[in-house]
């Protein structure tokens, strides 16, 4: 059966609530956004990393009542991923939204676009009018705790924000995930230099790129996709709210169902692979990586 995914469900909502606002304004006037003050201009910024993302265009969206509203900013990357927008007086939960935009695979080292349909997602608790919030990141792993916080009764609460934010941060060993940068284990040396929560968050990444690899996926942005549904009831089993995850293989492959163990030994096997590879310059050994490993290898996927 066809499983609309996350991403699209947020696709349809900001587009559904930006025609809503459209017609409330009439075309003149102004339109008063839930959670806007009377404060300064308010600033965020930071990176989109599945690899550093050139070109990605991300959008701010107000929370209102743990739901997604109106859009606040936008902005586009540059070269490295990073970005920074104005968002008014805005004040309280957001969510940045990144599409579009080219990466380096880290499993293939081929240049890759993030495919139609697929996102990544980053939500941060309450921010003040007037604010500047730098240093985000938006990954594949923030995405995950995103799709978590909108999942839980009551959406996108800062409670649940915070907590989603946390919980995933614990199940891949990294501290901070809306704020450490990850390791580009593409980069010659990089790991010398990195602390482990990068080292993590970076090995992570560079996993769901070799296990797209092995299940020779056309594109790794699929698995993106793929690892927030699976992801977001709370349970890495491969299965969203108790239906099977069908993943975009792209291509003439059309589609394939996701591995119960995707998210926990799939990930640990992929990362060894990947640390044992030639595409690995960061110059980490899979000895130095192997608590993560063996705790995705034996997790039973509850984050």
């Amino acid at each position: 059966m066809f499983k609309l995914s996350f991403p699209r469900i947020r696709i349809f909502c900001a587009v559904l609530v930006t025609l809503q606002l459209a017609v409330a304004c009439g075309g003149g006037g102004d339109t008063a956004i839930a959670g806007v003050g009377s404060g300064g201009t308010g600033v965020l910024s930071g990176v989109v990393t599945k690899g550093p993302m050139g070109g990605a265009t991300v959008t701010a969206y107000a929370i209102a009542s743990g739901q997604l509203g109106a859009r606040v900013g936008t902005a586009s990357t540059d070269a490295n991923g990073h970005f920074s927008m104005s968002i008014g007086a805005y004040a309280g939960p957001v969510m940045l939204q990144a599409n579009g935009g080219t990466y380096t695979d880290e499993a293939t080292g081929t240049p890759m676009s993030l495919a139609q349909g697929d996102v990544m997602t980053v939500a941060i608790p309450s921010v003040a009018a007037g604010a500047t919030t730098s240093g985000i990141q938006v990954t594949p792993v923030t995405a995950m705790a995103q799709a978590i916080g909108q999942h839980r009764a009551g959406g996108m609460t800062d409670t649940n924000i915070t907590a989603a934010n946390t919980a995933m941060g614990n199940y891949f060993s990294v501290a901070d995930i809306v704020h450490v940068q990850p390791m580009n284990p593409l980069v010659p040396g990089s790991g010398a230099g990195a602390s482990q929560d990068a080292r993590n968050y970076g090995m992570t990444l560079a996993a769901m790129s070799q296990y797209a690899k092995t299940l020779n996926m056309a594109n790794s942005s699929a698995m993106v996709t793929a690892m927030m549904g699976d992801a977001a009831d709370g349970v890495m089993d491969g299965k969203e709210s108790g239906s099977q995850i069908s993943m975009a293989m792209g291509g003439m492959m059309g589609s394939s169902m996701m591995a119960p163990t995707a998210g926990t030994s799939g990930l640990g096997a992929a990362m060894t692979s990947f640390m044992n590879s030639a595409a690995n310059a960061s110059g980490i050994t899979a000895t130095e990586m192997a608590a993560l490993i063996q705790k995705l290898a034996h997790s039973g996927g509850r984050i």
